[in-house]
């Protein structure tokens, strides 16, 4: 994202909340010279995660030794 000075002074707090959020890099133009704000942490993505119910908290190891063949019909 591309901001001059006037956008950033309006909206200040928000994009720095937002690049702490994101961890996206905010470019700011001022006379043709880039500034950037950056974190200096990135933020885990997984920390974004969203639960989902119904998912299945389980080892993964355990899935692969599930048993599907009575589920399974082949195309004859």
């Amino acid at each position: 994202m591309r901001l001059t000075p006037t956008q950033l002074r309006r909206d200040l707090y928000r994009i720095l909340d937002r690049v702490l959020q994101t961890g996206t890099p905010v470019e700011i133009d001022r006379d043709g010279n880039l500034l950037k704000i950056v974190p200096v942490e990135r933020p885990c993505r997984l920390d974004r995660l969203v639960p989902h119910p119904g998912e299945i908290l389980v080892d993964p190891e355990e899935l692969v030794e599930i048993d599907w063949s009575s589920e399974w019909k082949p195309f004859i």
